[in-house]
């Protein structure tokens, strides 16, 4: 767009201190957390494409998703109580390919996977992965061709009005622009303060656990899914194919009990006790040949708006700043179509009506 750019970050990105990391991420394109996100997520599919065309580089794996939910029982998930009857909404709104499958159906296409006779699955063969440290080193890569200016291991201490601009305040210097773009995540509330200070950082944890058969799990034999077994907010998990070079397949639930003060003294020390307490809430008696051979963990923090919404729009005590957060644990799918409304809007001066949802008067809502 031939605008001068400068990135700033605390850490060394791609890294693990925040919400973008643990080698892969689901990507739907019927989003059950509302209509208003297919825009971004149909359009973060095509940004994928033309990313990895640009950078040479595997980023987005179109391996089919499952949704399975129990009708009945109306699970919950990102504080949507009809999340399956949204995603089918979604999909019929903007025909996007998928069928809906029995139990007997399921176990005929994924012969691993033990739906209980009550329950029924979403399929979404345009569904997938992608790979969020590769994606993020690939874009940062791309900027850095296309002219960016990229300073790492330095972080942001304050913004502050410039005349008609911004200055941003880091450890080691300052920096005069037309605009900011405050993408700081977990440490946004400080950063910025005033409403941002009532989002709430929830630790998750993520696993590993080695199949009996790895050949049985692989990409082009095992699906994502999205597990809603319970009614409750917490009865239901997640899971991937079988990582091809570093083993393992990643299961993972979410929580939203217990709150995390301050993101640098959050606990990344996710463990194998926690690991066992996930397989045997969730796993078992669901998912055949995974057993709790566990390989790994990692934790992550969620940056969490009112109802698990997106807070993208004007920081409303600063001029000329646009918050980028929080995602509410559902963000990286649709990151490269923010990106690029946020880059359009910066640029412009006119907020695209791709983001028009997605404004901080969701940090009041009920």
């Amino acid at each position: 767009r031939g605008a001068r750019v400068l990135g700033l970050d605390r850490h060394h990105p791609p890294h693990d201190q925040g919400s973008s990391h643990g080698e892969t991420r689901i990507t739907r394109q019927a989003i059950g957390e509302g209509m208003e996100y297919v825009p971004l997520a149909l359009r973060a599919h095509q940004l994928w494409r033309e990313i990895e065309a640009e950078s040479g580089e595997t980023l987005l794996r179109q391996v089919g998703a499952l949704l399975i939910s129990a009708p009945a029982l109306g699970g919950v998930h990102h504080g949507k109580h009809d999340f399956l009857e949204q995603t089918l909404a979604a999909a019929s709104a903007f025909a996007i390919p998928h069928e809906i499958l029995t139990p007997a159906e399921v176990r005929a296409r994924y012969p691993l996977l033990r739906l209980a006779n009550h329950e029924v699955a979403y399929f979404e063969p345009g569904a997938g992965l992608v790979y969020p440290e590769c994606c993020i080193a690939a874009e940062l890569a791309l900027a850095r061709s296309h002219g960016a200016k990229v300073r790492l291991g330095e972080a942001a201490l304050a913004i502050e009005p410039d005349g008609g601009g911004v200055r941003v305040v880091t450890d080691s210097a300052s920096y005069e622009a037309a605009r900011a773009v405050v993408c700081a995540g977990p440490w946004i509330g400080g950063l910025l303060g005033g409403p941002f200070e009532a989002l709430q950082l929830h630790r998750q944890t993520q696993h590993w656990f080695e199949p009996d058969d790895p050949a049985a799990f692989a990409p082009d034999r095992f699906p994502v899914f999205i597990w809603m077994h319970g009614r409750g907010e917490g009865e239901w998990f997640y899971g991937f194919p079988r990582d091809p070079d570093r083993g393992g397949v990643k299961i993972a639930a979410e929580q939203f009990a217990t709150i995390t003060a301050d993101p640098d003294s959050l606990d990344r020390l996710a463990t194998k006790a926690e690991a066992q307490a996930v397989h045997a809430r969730h796993v078992a008696g669901r998912i055949e040949g995974l057993p709790p051979a566990w390989l790994r963990s990692a934790a992550c923090v969620y940056t969490t708006a009112p109802a698990s919404r997106f807070i993208v729009g004007p920081d409303p005590a600063r001029a000329r700043v646009i918050a980028v957060s929080a995602c509410s644990g559902h963000g990286f799918k649709h990151s490269p179509a923010i990106g690029e409304a946020v880059a359009a809007w910066a640029l412009e001066n006119e907020r695209p009506a791709i983001l028009a949802p997605f404004g901080p008067d969701n940090l009041y809502a009920g």
